[in-house]
C-alpha cells in the first residue's frame, strides 16, 4: 500500500529514443503555439495520415493532440507537408467498420487507431497499411499483439498504457480507507474493459475487498447502472472504458446523489466531475505516439518500431468533485498529486 509517495512507473521501449513523460498538466507545446506559417518543415515530403477513434472525449482528443504536435515537432506540419483526415466512429462499432474500409481505400502513409474497437477494426480491414494504435489497454486480449510483446500482423505496432493494477487499488485505499466494496460500471462489448474486470475479480479479495460489477452496454445505461450500485458499493472505479468516458457526465449527476466518490484513471475525467485518478498523461501519451508515427513516416516498416508500453502514474484530484461525493480528502496525503480545482486544462485544438 501507498505510504506517502504516490509511486511512478514508466516503461517505454528504449529503441523509441525517448525520456518519460513528465507528472505535469501538459503545456501548450512549440508545435501548437507556432504558427503553421512559420513552422519548419525540415525538408520533409507531403504524407496523409488517417486517425479514427471509437468515440470523442477529452481524453481521446488529448492524445491525438499530442499526435499532431509531435509530428509537427519533427517537421510534419498539419496543413503544409501534412494532411490529417479525423473520423469517428461516434460509439457505433459498424461505423469503425466502414471508417477502416474508407480509410484503406485511401491508403494514407498511416492509419493511427485510438482504442481499442478501433484498433481491432482497422486490424481486420488491411494487413498492408501501417496501422499505430494508441490509447489500448490490453493489446494481447484484443490480439493486436501476443504474449511477447509480438504484432499479430507485420503492419501494426502502437502504444499501449498497461496500468499496473496494485498502484490503483492502494490509490483507491488512500482516497476512502474504509472501503469495502467498489461498483465497476464497464461495457461489455471492450475487451480492456472485460480484461480489467477480471483482474479485478481475482485481485480484489486478496486485499478484502469485494467487486460490484455492472455493466453498461452504451451511453445511455450509465446513470442507471451508476444508481445500481446505491447501497451496494463503496466507490466507483472506472478505466479508460470509452463507453463509459461518452456520458462520464451522467456517472457524476448519479455518483454525486449517491455521494459515491469516482476514482478513474485519466485526467480528464476528475475535470468532468470524478474526484481523484491516477493514470497516464494523454496528452504526453499522444507525444510518444506521435515519435512512433513519426518513424514510419521518415520511412521506417512497422515491423521495426516496436510496440511500446507507457505506464508512468500521475495522480489528479479535485477536492471540490470529491467533497460533492462525500468524502473529504486528506490533502497531506495528496501532495503529488495535481489538483485540477487549482490547475487549468491544456486547451485542446478543434
Amino acid at each position: 500500500m501507498f505510504t506517502s509517495l504516490l509511486p511512478r512507473f514508466a516503461l517505454v521501449a528504449s529503441l523509441l529514443g525517448m525520456t518519460a513523460c513528465t507528472p505535469q498538466p501538459p503545456k501548450e507545446s512549440a508545435a501548437a503555439s507556432q504558427s503553421s506559417a512559420t513552422a519548419p518543415t525540415n525538408g520533409n515530403p507531403h504524407k496523409t495520415i488517417a486517425i479514427s477513434a471509437i468515440v470523442v472525449h477529452p481524453s481521446l482528443d488529448a492524445i491525438r493532440q499530442g499526435i499532431i504536435d509531435e509530428l509537427a515537432a519533427e517537421g510534419y506540419i498539419k496543413g503544409q507537408n501534412l494532411t490529417v483526415n479525423f473520423q469517428s466512429a461516434q460509439g457505433n462499432t459498424a461505423t469503425a467498420g466502414q471508417i477502416s474500409k474508407q480509410f484503406v481505400a485511401e491508403k494514407p502513409d498511416v492509419i493511427v487507431a485510438i482504442s481499442t474497437p478501433t484498433a481491432q477494426s482497422l486490424a481486420a480491414a488491411t494487413k498492408e497499411i501501417p496501422i499505430v494504435y494508441t490509447a489500448v489497454s490490453d493489446p494481447v486480449a484484443a490480439k493486436l499483439v501476443d504474449s511477447h510483446n509480438k504484432p499479430t500482423q507485420s503492419n501494426i505496432t502502437g502504444l499501449s498504457s498497461q496500468l499496473p493494477l496494485a498502484p490503483q487499488i492502494d490509490f483507491i485505499q488512500k482516497l476512502s480507507p474504509t472501503v469495502k466494496t467498489i461498483g465497476y460500471v464497464y461495457s461489455a462489448g471492450e475487451m480492456n474493459s472485460v480484461a480489467l474486470r477480471d483482474q479485478l475479480k481475482a485481485e480484489l479479495p486478496k486485499r478484502g475487498l469485494t467487486l460490484l460489477d455492472i455493466p453498461a452496454n452504451r451511453p445511455t445505461d450509465i446513470a442507471m447502472a451508476t444508481n445500481a450500485l446505491s447501497g451496494k458499493a463503496d466507490v466507483i472505479y472506472t478505466s479508460m472504458d470509452n463507453n463509459v468516458a461518452s456520458a462520464f457526465e451522467a456517472m457524476v449527476q448519479s455518483a454525486n446523489t449517491l455521494k459515491l466518490p469516482i476514482i478513474a484513471s485519466d485526467e480528464f475525467s476528475v475535470r468532468r466531475g470524478g474526484a481523484a485518478a491516477l493514470g497516464v498523461n494523454d496528452y504526453d501519451f499522444g507525444r510518444t505516439t506521435g515519435k512512433m508515427v513519426g518513424k514510419i513516416l521518415n520511412g521506417a516498416p512497422a515491423s521495426q518500431v516496436a510496440p511500446a508500453i507507457m505506464n508512468q502514474l500521475t495522480a489528479y484530484i479535485s477536492p471540490k468533485h470529491a467533497q460533492a461525493q462525500g468524502i473529504s480528502p486528506d490533502m497531506a496525503l495528496f501532495k503529488d498529486a495535481i489538483n485540477v480545482d487549482s490547475t487549468p486544462a491544456k486547451i485542446i485544438a478543434p
